[in-house]
């Protein structure tokens, strides 16, 4: 029996950006080996924060390559991808003021706190409308405790569209995977994902005419509601006018979604999903939130019995709870870059084209000011960022000055993210994207 009440939960602003009417399907999903190159970005945020010395290899103090030392323990799986990775040091976000968590404050690249609304968009959801149109422009998924994940299936706390209008991150893989491919599935998923669709559809003709019944002065506020209806619809006409397309990239359903022994278990299974939306062209913006910007998270899967709060207040450095979780994070950046790499694009692979953003929403660590956030690149984004090296900057450029840099490669043309001149005064004694870090 369908739970109706998870269903509609975060549905209406968890639709996030708003998709074009007059996009043709068809077209978007044009074949990646067609000749087309499509830039695409990821940005993973671990909670807790990411202390610098579980990235950055012994006894390297200056800017250099990579190429003749020894990665730490924490990220050694990315070992043999030395090559494509950027480790950065030395930018700060002390104007977010992370704490705990920056919240929607570290895509933003302004001040955060819990329970405190977004107040710009973030940098995710801006390269949504800066890189080419997809059926999906901003796809996100977060990842917690099985607890967490099954009570709250939507919660929003990394991703903005505007200022008070949150985008919802996805944590119950079933519910993603009816969404993103329910039309092509058979057996208890289609039947699933047909009674969701006509609830909502039922639901989004309740609202609107109910809506017209409101003040003046909640009518524009209800609007939004009823828009995100409207969006899921229309994601839903459009994915299943793809479906043969989509047939040859969705996940297998196994026993990870309907019986997970650990959280883990669905973690993995989000990941699939986020991937598949990259490598069929559903999206080309993904975010992870592994915490879900917030202070808990579970990794029993791995071996961690300490979780939530608790895990930021032990040292990361040499520590193999953070050696256990690091190396996680580390092998799902790895099968991301294969998943990518194994699907030619152009004259390569859809990898060559692809930036992977991995840092914290936290900086360096729970309880920080913000005065370090380090922060890794996978791919040089078409040759747009140095890579196979280390960068030891001076701590007074803002993590602004890198979604400025990441706008910049993108296409668009920008001095600034979410940093007036008055702020800019105080925060950043630069203009422009981060020269160090680009080729």
């Amino acid at each position: 029996m369908l739970n109706r009440r998870n269903i509609l939960q975060g549905m209406a602003a968890g639709a996030g950006a708003v998709m074009s009417a007059a996009m043709d399907p068809q077209k978007l999903m044009a074949s990646p080996d067609s000749g087309r190159t499509t830039k695409r970005v990821i940005f993973f945020m671990q909670n807790q924060g990411f202390d610098p010395a579980t990235c950055i290899p012994k006894g390297m103090t200056s800017s250099g390559s990579l190429a003749g030392v020894t990665l730490p323990e924490p990220i050694s799986p990315l070992e043999s991808y030395k090559d494509k990775l950027h480790i950065i040091n030395g930018l700060h976000g002390t104007h977010t003021s992370p704490s705990h968590s920056a919240f929607f404050g570290a895509l933003g690249g302004y001040r955060g706190g819990d329970g405190v609304p977004p107040s710009a968009p973030t940098i995710d959801y801006e390269l949504s409308k800066v890189l080419p149109e997809t059926l999906l422009p901003h796809l996100c998924i977060g990842m917690d405790s099985i607890e967490n994940m099954t009570t709250k299936p939507t919660v929003a706390n990394l991703s903005a569209t505007g200022a008070g209008q949150p985008i919802f991150m996805h944590s119950n893989p079933n519910h993603l995977y009816q969404m993103l491919y329910g039309g092509i599935s058979t057996g208890e998923i289609r039947k699933q994902h047909e009674a969701r669709s006509n609830l909502l559809e039922q639901v989004e003709k309740l609202a609107a005419a109910k809506g017209q019944t409101l003040p003046s002065a909640s009518r524009q506020q209800y609007g939004q509601y009823v828009q995100g209806f409207e969006d899921v619809n229309g994601l839903r006409e459009r994915l299943s006018s793809v479906s043969d397309h989509l047939s040859k990239f969705a996940p297998v359903v196994d026993e990870r979604y309907t019986q997970p022994e650990f959280e883990t278990d669905w973690h993995d299974a989000l990941l699939d999903l986020g991937i598949s939306a990259l490598t069929s062209g559903i999206t080309n913006t993904l975010t992870i939130g592994s915490g879900r910007g917030e202070i808990f998270g579970a990794w029993k899967g791995i071996g961690v019995e300490k979780q939530g709060h608790d895990l930021g207040h032990v040292k990361q450095p040499d520590n193999p709870i953070w050696i256990k979780i690091r190396q996680y994070n580390s092998r799902m950046l790895v099968k991301i870059m294969e998943s990518l790499e194994s699907i030619p694009e152009g004259s390569g692979t859809m990898m060559d084209h692809t930036l992977i953003v991995y840092t914290s929403n936290n900086a360096d660590k729970q309880h920080t000011s913000g005065a370090n956030w380090p922060v890794m690149l996978l791919g040089n984004f078409d040759g747009a960022f140095k890579s196979g090296c280390f960068t030891q900057l001076d701590g007074k450029r803002p993590i602004n000055a890198l979604y400025t840099s990441i706008l910049r490669a993108a296409g668009s043309k920008v001095n600034r993210f979410n940093m007036d001149e008055k702020l800019a005064k105080k925060f950043d004694n630069a203009t422009g994207p981060v020269k160090e870090i680009m080729t």
